[in-house]
């Protein structure tokens, strides 16, 4: 059923609600890693890297929104549900228990480091099918990039 019709050409849409719906997926697990990690950071740098985390997952959900509502502008219904979740992002497990302030640190720029490069490839599949939902992933790698490196600083 198509509720909402997109400007998109069919082979175009395809591309394009196959990169915002990875997003999407990617975006929801990096919110749920970083909170999870969050919630059980310990060690000499627990409260930096327990506000920290908090950005990322501000990041994460601002932009899971903005590739949701850019999906359902064109027609797309985004998939956002825990089992599509599950199955479908490119971060792996994240430990359980309480981590240690330096495996937090390894844990998000490994997790951010797959994201981004799944980001990038988006942004690559994008530029020419919809260069509007290109500017979205774009601004997206930026600011994960921001965290990677501020992550990478510290985990140096």
């Amino acid at each position: 059923m198509y509720v909402v019709k997109s400007p998109l050409t069919d082979a175009d849409l395809k591309t394009v609600s196959e990169a915002l719906q990875g997003a999407l997926v990617d975006l929801v697990d990096l919110a749920l890693v970083a909170k999870q990690i969050h919630w059980n950071v310990v060690g000499p740098r627990f409260r930096s890297i327990h506000l920290q985390l908090d950005e990322v997952v501000d990041t994460a959900r601002g932009y899971s929104d903005t590739m949701a509502e850019r999906a359902s502008a064109l027609g797309v219904p985004p998939d956002g549900r825990a089992a599509t979740v599950s199955s479908s992002s490119g971060i792996g497990n994240t430990p359980a228990g309480w981590i240690k302030d330096t495996d937090a640190v390894g844990t998000m720029v490994e997790a951010l480091g797959l994201v981004i490069v799944r980001m990038r490839e988006r942004v690559a599949a994008t530029a020419e099918a919809d260069p509007v939902s290109q500017d979205i992933f774009i601004g997206a790698t930026a600011d994960l990039e921001k965290h990677h490196w501020m992550f990478q600083a510290e985990h140096a």
